[in-house]
């Protein structure tokens, strides 16, 4: 018993550990785009592209990973998404330009997008029902705790170094873990071997990575932009004959039966909203504070800081506490709170401090620790064992969307309210800007309680 609670523990590690250095590459090159700039002769265009090529190909990756959880042993699909992401480590801490440099991005992606479904479903297959909480605590930390500590470690080590020094911390880290789990990593998950569907990767490949493209690049370029109307119309046709043809599929790449369970749609949704939050929020934070007060990349980094940690620190916390009274009262408490701090943020001025940022942020960052964990597993809960991973995949494929999404959203907002301001000859039009579309995102997260009430304390599914 004690030798596989062990092998168990050291699972866990390794999972949790890879996910983590995964995801945190998705915020990491943020604050890093500035000097990469400049040493590569580059636009901000065009330097954006790091960032949206990393959640795009995520994105892509993320629908197929159920696919593959089904058709390879959690060793196999481990060793292989972890070297993928090494490789593309290497590629982009030494590229010589900005075209390699993507490459290894892209490269980066591939191997990463596969890493948090995979975590998910690991976890919940290998701990009983009782414990689910406090094991998907972990997996809290790292959904939330590595994305919003991305810009605040990307933006001190920049400073003090270069932003090659982000890809040569990481290298090392992914290599030990591919060379520990070489040795002790077991498979887990039942492997069906089904068959590959070419034309389903291909639909779920424009699909979901046409719609990401469109709404990262409604962003930059306006939602009435060519591009972005074509590559929309593109990414959502392609959406649909994807999901009718998985519905036809007596072996479907993913499984869309998942939202016929119970409160799972429910409690996908509000993980889709409190995501939006937390990545639109990281957006329009620096953006308020480098663009209307001139502040530096480092100090923007440093106001998030605060609340990565509370994240980080709560998410355990959090999954203890899930375990005995179930997800109902955290995750109405959690909105409650993300609502209070939504609101603090539509009152910004020119005489704003640091201190408030920091403060507020670190607000909502504790309301949101009581959300994204418990949500995630209350649904995946209501999942068979067999449908486990195909929830997980859908999971994180929808929180990736709605985070390009409310980006794009928040981008437009505060491009459009900025030129209304200027015309009106409002002194601080970067300061009204802001403040408008923090005011979009507190309505939005006011739905996201009202959505909460609804969820119900349900037995887990034992199947």
């Amino acid at each position: 018993m004690t030798k596989t609670i062990q092998k168990r523990g050291t699972i866990v590690a390794l999972l949790l550990a890879g996910s983590f250095i995964a995801i945190l590459n998705q915020t990491l090159m943020i604050t890093a785009i500035p000097p990469i700039m400049v040493e590569m002769d580059i636009t901000a265009n065009s330097a954006q592209w790091l960032t949206t090529i990393f959640m795009m190909i995520n994105g892509i990756m993320i629908p197929i990973t159920a696919f593959l959880i089904d058709r390879f042993t959690t060793r196999q699909l481990f060793i292989t998404a972890m070297s993928v992401f090494a490789f593309g480590t290497l590629v982009a801490g030494f590229a010589p330009n900005f075209p390699v440099l993507l490459t290894g991005r892209v490269i980066q992606s591939a191997g990463a997008g596969v890493m948090l479904p995979l975590m998910q479903t690991v976890f919940l297959m290998i701990y009983p029902v009782n414990k689910r909480g406090t094991i998907m605590g972990m997996v809290g930390l790292v959904i939330s705790f590595a994305p919003a500590i991305g810009p605040s470690l990307s933006g001190w080590i920049t400073e003090q170094f270069s932003w090659r020094v982000l890809f040569y911390i990481i290298l090392p880290i992914a290599i030990i873990d591919i060379v520990i789990a070489y040795f002790v990593m077991k498979n887990v998950t039942e492997v069906s071997k089904p068959k590959l569907d070419v034309l389903s990767i291909i639909l779920s490949s424009f699909g979901f990575g046409g719609l990401l493209y469109g709404f990262t690049s409604a962003g930059n370029n306006g939602w009435t932009s060519p591009i972005t109307i074509i590559v929309l119309a593109i990414g959502a046709i392609a959406l649909v004959l994807f999901i009718l043809r998985q519905l036809k599929l007596k072996h479907p790449m993913l499984e869309f039966r998942v939202f016929t369970y119970s409160i799972f749609p429910l409690t996908v949704s509000l993980g889709m909203i409190g995501f939006m939050g937390l990545i639109a929020v990281e957006t329009i934070v620096p953006l308020y504070m480098q663009d209307a007060r001139d502040f530096s990349p480092l100090e923007s980094g440093l106001v998030i800081l605060p609340g990565a940690l509370i994240t980080g620190i709560m998410s355990p916390i959090v999954g203890k506490i899930f375990d005995k009274v179930g997800a109902r009262w955290l995750v109405i408490s959690g909105f409650a709170i993300m609502v209070i701090g939504s609101f603090l943020f539509t009152i910004l001025d020119e005489h704003t401090s640091i201190t408030y940022l920091t403060i507020v942020f670190a607000l909502r960052m504790f309301g949101l620790s009581l959300v994204m964990m418990p949500v995630a597993t209350a649904g995946l809960n209501q999942l068979p064992k067999r449908l486990i991973a195909h929830g997980a995949a859908m999971d994180n494929t929808l929180r990736n969307v709605s985070a390009s999404v409310g980006t794009a959203i928040m981008v437009t907002i505060m491009t459009q309210a900025e030129t209304i301001a200027e015309n009106a000859g409002n002194l601080y039009p970067g300061i009204q800007a802001a403040n408008t579309a923090f005011l979009v995102l507190a309505v939005i997260t006011t739905v996201g309680l009202v959505l909460s009430f609804f969820v119900k304390n349900y037995k887990p599914n034992e199947e």
